[in-house]
């Protein structure tokens, strides 16, 4: 990859040859902008057209730098590609070139192949510890991993999405070059790589921009986090759009998920990241762009984004499975089996219907693939956002679950599970953080304050109990352990009948409907690329249902079905072409 240069990628450090380095900040409040190192040594930056400051010097790889702000504040390199330790101090010279390549013919896989395993880095032990599980997760059937957001954050822990420096890495998960050792392994196992990336918001500590960039930012258009960020200045859209070309092009990452894109406010920029992304990358190869986002835009999946994570799949699946209608799941809590059924055979459930809070949310989705969907039981916010972390396993039964978990795996949308769901894992995922002093304090606050309106956590006392997000040991309790067991045998076999007999059709595959059989129970039908038919029946109930078995049944929990679909039940069928009305 060739070496960019100030027009096309002006934030940051960039090395012009081994031993020389361009710098080069966007700071338009700023009067005096100087480099310096830390052996002392201090040079000015030329002030140029825009609000831009840049000068060339003598700085190999390794270098440690930061900027000084009219001679009175020091402050990080906003596109630092890597921190010497903490988001406060030394910025480092990267080298992009550095890493050989062990497969640099990788060309990624095919979107319609997705079967994602989302984890957290430090969770499972830095990059190194990551690496350890690879082959375990393509040998199950997994084929590409999911990153939670990598960008330099305060403190050793955190979920990542206080990240302040989306260039560099997280110091204490390994350096870049182990990043992309770890990018490199996947490939060679088979596996896609995907990093989510936050930019609708920096984190609260650490975000020196705001003292000498305040165009950087609207006071006029706030979100949950604070000022929003200014998407309209080009040297701001260019900031992210860099972002994402540099972790696509030079680490070699095989798609991005962008965190909660409804709290960007700004559909041009989303379609020119993807246009930018679709116009950057070599033809052939395979990079998957993929929303989180509560507006349910359906337009957004008709062109350049490959698909939506759908929490509305996950929210009725979760009160048909536990019960619980509290907070954002009373949105689900009426009709849920017809909630169910609209999302198996249009997608979203939400599509322009309004929801407790009084606003229309969604747009019509019937006409999107299956593919645009990504379907999960968990993830590290349905886990995580949990007072206390359970796990799904440990709030609804195993037959439930391993019905639930054959929709998940079997249907033409593309599963998601998170680190830890095939085994069971008995740690919780608990929400973390490594603040200190009063924001610390207003964290662990705030997050207490936030399940005030859930029953069970009505008593102030109740609530004093919840963990404290900046406790080390609240972060130890999430790190699960691995140990094969039935679970992880049941996913294996889902997963093998799913890449033998659908994944080679699921290419132009339709979905034709879905009906509510009775209450908890549903029946869902798509006809796959080839012309066969997948039909899927579900029953999340305690009660039986009156519905024969279809002929050509390719998978059932219980393996034991009659003329009616048991209690807690799962069946998939697979008729073969011309075999079905």
């Amino acid at each position: 990859m060739p070496l960019r240069t100030l027009e096309t990628w002006p934030h940051g450090a960039i090395m012009l040859d081994a031993q020389h380095t361009r710098f080069a900040l966007w700071a338009p409040d700023a009067f005096y902008v100087s480099v310096e190192l830390e052996d002392g040594k201090s040079v000015a930056m030329l002030p140029q057209a825009e609000g831009w400051f840049e000068v060339e010097i003598k700085c190999p790889a390794g270098t440690r730098y930061r900027y000084n702000i009219d001679g009175e504040k020091d402050v990080p390199d906003p596109a630092s590609r890597a921190q010497a330790c903490d988001v406060h101090g030394w910025s480092r010279v990267v080298d992009p070139l550095a890493y050989k390549w062990r497969h640099s013919q990788w060309q990624g896989r095919p979107w319609h192949e997705a079967v994602i395993y989302e984890l957290h880095v430090g969770a499972m032990g830095g990059y190194a510890g990551v690496e350890k599980h690879l082959p375990r997760l393509a040998e199950m059937g997994v084929t590409a991993i999911e990153l939670m957001p990598l960008a330099q954050f305060p403190g050793e822990r955190n979920w990542g999405y206080d990240g302040v420096l989306p260039y560099a890495p997280h110091s204490s998960y390994g350096t870049p070059e182990q990043l992309k050792h770890l990018i490199d392994s996947a490939h060679e196992h088979g596996l896609a790589v995907i990093l989510d990336v936050v930019y609708n918001h920096f984190g609260p500590d650490g975000n020196y921009l705001g003292q000498y960039a305040q165009g950087f930012f609207r006071e006029d258009v706030h979100t949950p986090w604070g000022a929003g960020i200014d998407f309209e200045r080009r040297e701001v859209r260019h900031f992210f759009l860099d972002n994402a070309l540099m972790w696509l092009m030079e680490y070699r990452f095989d798609g991005l998920r962008l965190d909660a894109v409804h709290a960007i406010d700004n559909p041009g920029f989303l379609q020119q990241l993807a246009q930018r992304v679709r116009q950057q990358v070599d033809t052939g190869r395979h990079v998957w762009l993929v929303l989180e986002n509560e507006f349910n835009q359906a337009s957004l999946l008709e062109h350049d984004f490959d698909a939506q994570w759908n929490d509305d799949g996950h929210n009725a699946l979760h009160v048909l499975l536990t019960g619980e209608t509290d907070a954002y799941y009373s949105d689900f809590a009426a009709d849920t089996t017809a909630k169910l059924a609209r999302c198996l055979g249009e997608g979203f459930i939400y599509q322009g219907e309004t929801t407790r809070h009084g606003h229309t949310r969604g747009e019509p989705s019937a006409h999107l693939p299956p593919s645009a969907f990504v379907l999960f039981l968990q993830n590290h916010d349905q886990i995580g956002n949990r007072a206390l972390g359970e796990r799904l396993h440990q709030l609804c039964s195993p037959q439930a679950l391993k019905a639930a978990t054959t929709l998940l795996l079997l249907s033409p949308m593309i599963p998601l599970m998170f680190m830890g769901d095939e085994v069971n894992a008995k740690e919780p995922f608990l929400f973390f953080t490594d603040h200190h002093g009063e924001l610390a304090e207003a964290v662990r606050e705030g997050r207490r304050n936030e399940f005030a309106d859930f029953a069970a956590f009505q008593d102030p006392e109740r609530r004093e109990r919840i963990p404290d997000p900046n406790a080390l040991p609240t972060f130890q309790q999430s790190n699960p352990t691995f140990t094969d067991s039935e679970q992880a045998q049941f996913y294996r076999q889902l997963l093998s009948l799913r890449h033998r007999h659908l994944v080679p059709h699921l290419p132009g595959s339709v979905a034709l409907g879905a009906q509510v059989l009775a209450d908890g129970a549903v029946t869902a039908r798509w006809r796959l690329g080839n012309g066969s038919l997948l039909q899927i029946d579900l029953n999340l109930s305690a009660t039986p249902v009156n519905h024969p078995a279809p002929e050509h049944l390719l998978f059932a929990t219980p393996a034991e079905q009659d003329a009616q679909l048991p209690p807690y039940s799962a069946r998939v069928s697979l008729s073969p072409v011309g075999e079905h009305p």
